[in-house]
């Protein structure tokens, strides 16, 4: 913001102090409502996944094999993002990664072969990861402006846009067919980007950092030494997201199989670590403030590490169920605490390579957890998910020194 000369009596309310901080709520609340929609349409995919396999007539395996190409778009196009929001701004590149996720939704519904459902996924995964990556480093931009750490806020945005999906999703089920479903979270996506998209691009931009500042390189070109911090923290990313995956495919299977609770049960026990998630993240800017980032996430790790080792050894489903509990509690935070301190290391490009490790996370750990059950046990294999939480708090310790260096 250029400074404004002594003889003018009386700042406009435009750049004002307090004029500024109404254009940076309305940031917040329009990005906030990005992530929102992001989990919302995610999600309304998810629970409609069964309709579209029968309809393509796939096998488990040729279903499989589809959904791969989700996380195959999402990870070959998350360092072009990047690239595109250092180039174009993070702002307009949410917009238009946002318009083509919403119409990619749509898509599946009408797919009569594994083939074609597979062409789609692509395009459905490379919006759904360019989304998050620019996303991502819009927040990053805000919060570095706040001077805050509101990250996690935004995530319990896109939590709690997962949350209602999959509960509208469940209560349409019955009542409109999967074309029309999906069609019309592909409206209100669409919708809520051309209204939220206009609040963000009107908001003042956040302010260029010097080009000296250690927080962001002067050029694309990284030095070794953010590398390294980046990739440190991409590996914090990837082994939370090791964890979430695991658990949305073998939670409700641990405690049906495992530990004798009833199918009822069992769903309650993984909707209770996603509200135990979504009410971390909500927690996380207050937490963070107080105890700071690195021992939120350390205290998280090992807070994670403790519930998933009892939930896998539970001698009864309510001692399982408590540690679900925890490790949604714990996890909550890490993962955006992670791409925050990524993005403003390295900018867009430090959001990318991050998220790029967090979503591998995501991908190998259901496979890994089902070759392992097969090998051992499953709640054997489960313990791996309460070590990748232990190592995800320890790394905390290490970022720390190595940004200290």
């Amino acid at each position: 913001m250029p400074l404004m000369n002594k003889t003018v009596a009386r700042p406009s309310s435009s750049t004002s102090p307090s004029g500024r901080r109404s254009s940076w709520s309305a940031a917040r609340l329009a990005l906030t409502a990005f992530f929102a929609v992001d989990g919302f349409l995610f999600a309304a995919w998810v629970v409609r996944i069964p309709d579209v396999r029968a309809q393509v007539a796939a096998s488990h395996s040729a279903l499989g094999l589809a959904l791969l190409c989700i996380s195959a778009g999402a990870v070959a196009t998350m360092a072009l993002v990047g690239r595109l929001c250092l180039r174009f701004g993070s702002r307009p590149v949410t917009v238009a990664a946002l318009g083509v996720f919403s119409l990619a939704v749509a898509l599946p519904a009408h797919t009569h072969s594994v083939l074609a459902l597979g062409a789609v996924l692509l395009l459905f995964g490379a919006g759904y990861g360019a989304a998050n990556v620019a996303m991502n480093s819009a927040a990053v931009d805000l919060v570095a402006e706040l001077r805050r750490p509101v990250m996690p806020s935004f995530h319990a945005g896109y939590s709690l846009g997962g949350l209602l999906g999959a509960a509208v999703g469940g209560l349409l089920a019955g009542r409109l067919s999967t074309s029309w479903a999906l069609a019309s979270a592909a409206v209100l996506g669409l919708a809520v980007t051309a209204a939220a998209g206009t609040a963000l691009l009107r908001a003042p931009a956040a302010r260029p950092r010097p080009v000296n500042s250690p927080a962001e390189p002067a050029t694309s070109r990284l030095s070794r030494h953010t590398r390294l911090l980046v990739v440190l923290l991409g590996l914090t990313a990837l082994c939370t997201a090791y964890g979430e995956g695991a658990l949305a495919d073998w939670a409700t299977l641990h405690l049906t199989d495992d530990v004798h609770a009833s199918t009822a049960t069992a769903a309650a026990g993984y909707a209770a670590f996603a509200f135990a998630m979504t009410a971390g993240r909500l927690s996380g800017t207050w937490l963070s403030e107080r105890l700071g980032q690195t021992r939120v996430v350390l205290f998280g790790g090992l807070a994670a590490c403790a519930g998933m080792a009892a939930a896998a050894l539970a001698p009864s489903v309510a001692v399982a169920l408590a540690g679900f509990v925890l490790v949604g509690l714990g996890l909550a935070n890490v993962f955006p605490l992670a791409i925050a301190r990524a993005g403003a290391a390295a900018g867009p490009q430090g959001v990318a390579t991050a998220s790029t490790l967090g979503y591998a996370g995501m991908l190998i750990g259901p496979p890994a957890i089902g070759f392992l059950a097969d090998a051992l046990s499953l709640p054997a294999a489960l313990l791996t998910v309460a070590a990748a939480s232990a190592l995800a708090g320890l790394l905390s310790l290490t970022v720390r020194r190595h940004r200290a260096a």
